[in-house]
């Protein structure tokens, strides 16, 4: 795809770090357990808007690399709220024609979460009115390390020319290939960082960040990012007539 500088009304793919779920339990005396359950809530509400919106893609940052750092305890909690909210949400997702497509690294989760995943890509294959990207153990150095890896393999073993490789190339080998970069980054929570999402991919993404916790982040909020993006100037780099 290529790019071209626009004043948009509105964004193709919209990528999300939902951050503040701790935050948000901790204010209120509760376990950090809640505010992921209560997260989940949004996670509906954001994915019906964006439905409206008519939005392409949407993908959300479940769960990083870095996270299994987290208390055990929590963890589980984690992987079981995630196995949960996909069978529970199964359905409406493909009454709705939202296409779920997982990234990240499957291998340290459990056969139940891999095999939920492998069937609610499947029986969501044919929806084309949202596509919804989950990134579950992912991190942007290992998508990029892995595209890497990829290519040198191909490289080796006389696939591809080293001396006649492209940008595209390796593009190719990422796990977001066959979607258009993020239009829209928001960032939930009041930290102003990408922490290791999609870093080739956000190259020129207009970054939206809010103090909004994620469980308080409601269609409302989203379509305040949105509008606040049809009045960015994307330029890619380059110089509008106009100056």
């Amino acid at each position: 795809m290529t790019d071209n500088p626009q004043s948009s009304a509105g964004p193709r793919h919209i990528a999300i770090v939902m951050d503040g779920n701790g935050r948000w339990a901790s204010q209120r005396g509760r376990p950090r357990t809640a505010g992921h359950h209560a997260g989940a809530k949004s996670v509906r509400a954001v994915v019906e808007h964006a439905v409206e919106l008519n939005v392409e893609v949407l993908t959300l940052f479940a769960f990083s690399s870095e996270n299994w750092q987290r208390p055990p305890t929590e963890v589980q909690v984690l992987m079981d709220l995630f196995l949960r909210t996909i069978r529970r949400e199964l359905a409406e997702l493909r009454k709705n024609g939202v296409r779920l497509k997982f990234i990240g690294n499957r291998d340290n989760l459990s056969g139940n979460l891999r095999s939920s995943m492998a069937q609610a890509e499947e029986l969501t294959a044919g929806n084309s009115r949202l596509e919804l990207v989950v990134a579950v153990d992912y991190g942007g150095r290992w998508d990029i390390f892995n595209a890497a890896r990829r290519l040198a393999l191909d490289c080796a073993e006389g696939r591809l020319d080293v001396q006649q490789l492209t940008e595209a190339d390796y593009a190719s080998r990422l796990s977001l290939a066959s979607h258009p970069a993020p239009d829209l980054f928001i960032r939930t929570g009041s930290e102003k960082r990408v922490s290791n999402f999609l870093l080739w991919d956000l190259a020129y993404s207009e970054l939206y960040f809010t103090d909004v916790l994620w469980p308080d982040f409601d269609a409302a909020c989203l379509q305040a990012a949105v509008e606040w993006y049809a009045g960015r100037n994307r330029r890619f780099g380059r110089v509008h007539a106009s100056g």
